[in-house]
């Protein structure tokens, strides 16, 4: 049996598999986060609720109404993002200009609320959701083996952020949007609806992270807790990244969850820290994160 450093092949690249895996949804959810906090100043405590809404909704979509993955790929996220359309109006907006930390509060409320009804209607013991048929089996390549749903997560998750980071950074809707939340008074005054452009921003925040949730519905078991731990990590990974970064949120997402896997097999007893102690020594060093500006 072929080994590296002591650790079969086999266990070594499996495990790099499940860290670029977990690294995929990190990178999605930290780029709702980052969009949300660099473009509105809102830190959203909601977003592991959201994700969990995400995933959730695909499964009950198909127990009621024979709702697909395929078709749920786009509904779900569509229908979480319309969720957070009204958590905007009709909550968020009423503090938009109070200090950041009364946005943590509420979204830290919304969270906990939406958690709180759904334990009680679905229980804490998960939910089961097929793969769908498409995605069956995977390809031996030699030193591993890779199932095709996994791969089909990896692709498609680097092309929602790609395709997230190419709008908002190089495209005139994306200098809308940062012209909006940074001079709205001047926006407005060009004929641009900004109380729209906001919420639409953290609506598509919200989409992001449904998004992922929808992805990890047919991998982990879906539950309304699911997205609590969750969440504290992807914090973890912006402020790594640098909170409101694009860039940022996804290179340090898929980074980290290559450290965690890595860690998982060489120090198993470390990995559920070792993003943590990422996260400490990077703000000892630079307290803007590895891709944040300097204030």
């Amino acid at each position: 049996m072929t080994m590296i450093l002591g650790v079969p092949v086999a266990v070594l690249f499996g495990q790099l598999l499940l860290g670029v895996i977990n690294g995929a949804f990190y990178a999605l959810l930290s780029l709702g986060l980052a969009v949300i906090f660099g473009l509105l100043k809102i830190i959203n405590f909601a977003h592991g609720a959201l994700y969990m809404l995400g995933a959730l909704s695909t499964v009950v979509m198909f127990d009621a109404f024979g709702v697909n993955y395929w078709v749920s790929l786009f509904v779900a996220p569509l229908l979480v993002g319309c969720f957070g359309v009204l958590i905007e109006y009709f909550l968020l907006r009423r503090i938009a200009h109070e200090d950041h930390i009364y946005s943590l509060l509420l979204t830290f409320g919304v969270a906990l609320l939406i958690q709180g009804i759904l334990t009680n209607i679905y229980g804490v013991s998960g939910l089961r959701y097929s793969m769908p048929d498409v995605f069956s089996g995977g390809v031996n390549l030699g030193f591993m083996f890779l199932p095709y749903y996994r791969a089909w997560v990896i692709v498609v998750a680097l092309l929602v952020c790609f395709g997230t980071w190419f709008m908002i950074e190089k495209t005139k809707l994306g200098s809308y949007l940062r012209a909006g939340t940074e001079d709205s008074q001047l926006m407005q005054g060009f004929g641009i609806n900004v109380p729209l452009l906001v919420s639409l921003t953290y609506g598509f925040g919200v989409m992001l992270a449904a998004f992922a949730g929808v992805l990890a519905a047919p991998i982990y078991s879906v539950s309304p807790v699911m997205g609590g731990n969750l969440l504290i990590v992807v914090f973890a990974v912006v402020v790594i990244g640098g909170m409101g970064s694009i860039a940022g949120a996804v290179i340090t997402g898929l980074l980290m969850g290559v450290i965690e896997g890595l860690t998982k097999v060489f120090y198993p007893e470390g990995s559920a820290a070792v993003i943590f102690l990422v996260m400490v020594v990077v703000l000892l060093i630079r307290p803007s994160g590895l891709f944040g500006k300097e204030a």
